[in-house]
């Protein structure tokens, strides 16, 4: 999208990514999502005068793993800072986060967009804790704090500002939130707040080196709102310059419902927050063993994947493309090509009958009970010739999705096999040309475009079990006697 033939926007974003740790980043108080308001905290986690922090270790596997991911540079010697801000979900009354030394620098993600591909570049990846959360909708007269997510451990994953379009951004946290989740990084749902997006924008006259003003519009929950978020911000800095009033540097919000975005505060300088070196957490030092190990412990990513299942099961581009942005959906595809050679059936059934089945029960394809190798013997049934495609579509795969027998003993209780008795269809064949006998003579003039009637007819009185190849054939054959 272009906003202007004068203006062009400047954008960088900060992500935050709650990582899949089974303990907070300081504590051994639970991390998981959701319970009962104030359940998964500890006098650490509230800060109890006494009580001393420490590291949670596998947090720091997890940010490094995203690191090397994003072809960072791993800083070796790290601490903690404090940042200092009064919030009341905020218990310690600042953040322990990383200032000076983020545990990854540099780097880049590769996004790809209608104008192209490229690499977006990051400034750093940075461990920090996150706080509680504020509810005021609970009562009419106070507000009440859940700290179950206070201490909970994230990264925010910062680029420069390297970004011009709403689409860009869109395009760039996709491929993020496709990375986090193979990786095992964070399972990337924005509606729950594990992701969640600050975008930080300014405008400029095209071709000025220098940077605008910018606003920063806080904690957009999904990709949809972040790419309206920006458009919205993007026209209302073009048309302030226009008009020559002043940009205010602030922090906004978006509102959804009428998707504008709407001043909350000013905002802040880093010295606003009185950073300084935690004096309760000493340094601590990635080694390069430790960063060897990672390394040899990463996935395959998406776009590898991608190229992998093109190059391997020959499969197009756009099929490829949506097997591998999500890694239970290929590991799918992979189980049931151990069981097939039918590598395009496989993905066809899959982002069709399979995908509107989870769509419609709202599930995702690692609660499907129906197995990878059922689906190839699904496969198998049509390729034989024993059940026509739309018959398994539409009649024998939503019985099998639930049931335990086989494909091909469900089609025979189901009496769904097709009939590829030449006598047989012959018989109805017959009934159906004597029946039309004006039709078979126009056909024999040259209307050869009948034979689908005819074929239509004689499929409606086997009840849809003519094998239809079969059908054709007899049909043709008969109709040239």
């Amino acid at each position: 999208m272009q906003y202007s033939d004068t203006y062009e926007a400047v954008i960088g974003l900060e992500v935050h990514a709650q990582l899949l740790t089974k303990s907070k980043l300081f504590s051994a108080d639970d991390a998981c999502f959701g319970g009962a308001p104030n359940t998964h905290i500890s006098p650490i986690t509230l800060a109890h005068p006494g009580t001393l922090p420490k590291l949670n270790k596998e947090a720091i596997e997890l940010a490094v793993r995203m690191g090397l991911a994003c072809n960072c540079e791993i800083e070796q010697t790290n601490y903690f800072a404090r940042k200092h801000y009064f919030y009341p979900d905020l218990p310690k009354g600042y953040q322990l986060s990383q200032h000076t030394t983020p545990v990854c620098k540099g780097g880049f993600v590769p996004i790809k967009t209608a104008d192209g591909e490229r690499n977006i570049q990051l400034n750093r990846i940075h461990i920090e804790e996150d706080a509680g959360k504020s509810m005021h909708d609970q009562y009419e007269t106070y507000s009440v704090v859940d700290c179950n997510r206070a201490g909970v451990p994230l990264i925010e994953i910062v680029t420069e500002p390297d970004l011009h379009t709403g689409d860009e951004a869109a395009a760039y946290v996709t491929e993020l939130r496709k990375m986090v989740r193979t990786l095992g990084v964070c399972d990337g749902n924005m509606e729950e707040g594990s992701m969640r997006c600050d975008a930080n924008i300014s405008v400029r006259l095209k071709g000025d080196p220098k940077l605008g003003t910018k606003v920063e519009v806080k904690n957009l929950n999904s990709i949809r709102n972040l790419k309206k978020a920006i458009d919205f911000e993007v026209m209302r800095l073009i048309d302030l310059h226009k008009k020559g009033e002043p940009i205010i540097q602030q922090t906004r919000s978006f509102n959804a419902d009428d998707e504008t975005t709407f001043a909350i505060r000013t905002k802040e300088d880093a010295n606003d927050y009185r950073y300084f070196a935690d004096p309760d957490l000493p340094p601590f030092v990635i080694t390069e063993d430790f960063i060897a190990t990672v390394r040899a412990s990463l996935p395959e990513l998406p776009e590898q994947r991608k190229q992998r299942l093109m190059q391997q099961y020959q499969l197009p581009a756009y099929d490829a493309a949506l097997l591998s942005d999500d890694k239970a959906w290929s590991d799918y595809f992979e189980a049931a090509a151990k069981h097939s050679s039918s590598f395009k059936q496989i993905a066809n059934w899959m982002l069709g009958a399979i995908k509107s089945h989870l769509n419609e029960t709202e599930t995702e394809i690692e609660q499907l009970h129906f197995q990878p190798q059922r689906l190839t013997e699904l496969i198998a049934l049509v390729e034989e010739g024993k059940v026509s495609h739309t018959i398994a579509a539409q009649k024998l795969f939503p019985e099998l999705i639930t049931s335990t027998k086989s494909a091909l003993q469900l089609a025979q209780e189901m009496n769904l096999l097709q009939e590829r008795n030449t006598d047989a269809l012959t018989s109805l064949i017959d009934e159906v040309l004597h029946s039309m006998p004006e039709k078979v003579i126009e056909y024999k003039k040259g209307k050869k475009g009948l034979i689908g009637l005819f074929v239509g007819e004689v499929m409606k009185k086997s009840k849809g079990k003519a094998d239809p190849k079969l059908l054709n054939q007899l049909v043709i054959e008969k109709l040239a006697q």
